[in-house]
């Protein structure tokens, strides 16, 4: 899974752009206009809202969830959230922590201790998994042998970092995106709670939340209800998901499929603490600072939420996750000050957020690894 940061450069609170009162009407003309000419009637889609307090500001959908079928794309339509798995990820090692069933200081060789080289990872903990600071290598050699992560599962994506021989940091003085971490912290929620961390979550989350429809594949596609990704390639669309992209089976680091309607439920949940006490999810979205940090930048994520403050300015906070697998984006992002949410899943391997933040008036660089 890519992961997106944006760096949010913010303006004026929303509703005003530029000094201006732009009104929900004008925004969707807006945002019509950006999508319509990026999404076509007969190609691949996405489903987008965006809400401000109770106030729905847009809410549509556009293409097609399946293009054999010509299946619409739409707010009940369920795709690969890709790395946004993560952050489910990470609620239920915060949960097992609250239960006093694991500590985020617990070394990782105590849940693996068949590295091949131990002196070399002896530092990390699983705070540092979960912060994308462990300085693991991804060694899993994903597009020389490509055939095997088409079947990979987490067991077998995380094996690899166990020979490990070095590190690419010292742990937590860097940041360093890690797909393979959530593949090792999916297998240590399996040894803790005794059970598969696929129906975990579904308990402990999904169903608090009212998420009904979300599922997390273990390994097989899901073969009813889903939309297919697809990527623009030699001048036609063609599938690019399960069969076509590698390390999709692998499911802690992008296993999570989900719709637009059960993401506001999500986002619903972690408003008001419905899966886990409201410290708990306080926690989870605030920046760790570890104490030997090293990096230029200051730190920037929470566990796992990306962080974003513009100094001087708190009205310009941000929180959120990007997902991107095969040929499925999307992205989770809210405003708390502004009490703005953004969501929109597509199945076309395009990015949107630029042109809706465009749209809303928050003009931002984008990075992109």
């Amino acid at each position: 899974m890519r992961w997106i940061l944006l760096g949010l450069l913010c303006c004026s609170l929303f509703p005003q752009i530029n000094g201006q009162n732009i009104s929900r009407q004008k925004l969707g003309h807006r945002l019509d206009s950006t999508l319509q000419a990026r999404i076509k009637p007969n190609e691949p889609g996405g489903s987008f809202f965006i809400q401000q307090g109770k106030k729905v500001l847009y809410a549509k959908s556009f293409g097609l969830a399946n293009l054999k079928t010509g299946e619409k794309f739409g707010p009940e339509t369920l795709a690969n959230l890709g790395s946004i798995s993560k952050t489910f990820v990470a609620y239920g090692i915060l949960m097992l922590e609250k239960e006093g069933k694991l500590s985020l200081d617990d070394p990782l060789l105590q849940y693996f201790p068949d590295f091949e080289y131990p002196e070399v990872v002896k530092n990390i903990t699983i705070r540092h998994l979960l912060t994308h600071s462990s300085g693991l290598p991804d060694i899993r050699n994903v597009d020389q042998d490509s055939v095997f992560y088409l079947t990979a599962k987490d067991a077998e994506n995380f094996a690899p970092l166990k020979k490990a021989q070095s590190l690419r940091f010292e742990p937590g003085s860097k940041f360093e995106y890690s797909n393979p971490a959530f593949n090792g912290l999916a297998l240590i929620i399996e040894q803790v709670s005794g059970q598969k961390w696929q129906q975990f979550i579904t308990t402990r989350i999904f169903k608090p939340a009212g998420m009904q429809h979300s599922v997390i594949t273990d390994g097989a596609f899901p073969e009813n209800g889903v939309s297919h990704g697809y990527r623009f390639y030699q001048g036609k669309f063609e599938e690019y998901d399960y069969g076509e992209y590698p390390t999709f089976c692998a499911a802690g680091n992008g296993g999570v499929w989900s719709s637009v309607n059960e993401l506001r439920k999500y986002l619903n949940a972690l408003q008001h603490c419905l899966f886990a006490d409201c410290a708990l999810i306080q926690k989870s979205q605030t920046v760790w600072k570890p104490g030997n940090w090293s990096n230029t930048n200051s730190p920037f994520l929470g566990y796992s939420w990306f962080i974003e403050t513009k100094p001087n300015e708190p009205t310009n906070k941000s929180i959120g996750h990007t997902g991107s697998q095969g040929g499925f984006m999307a992205h989770l992002i809210w405003f708390p000050e502004r009490d703005l949410s953004i969501i929109w899943i597509a199945n076309d391997d395009e990015f949107y957020s630029t042109d809706i933040l465009n749209a809303l008036g928050l003009i931002k660089g984008v990075h992109r690894p």
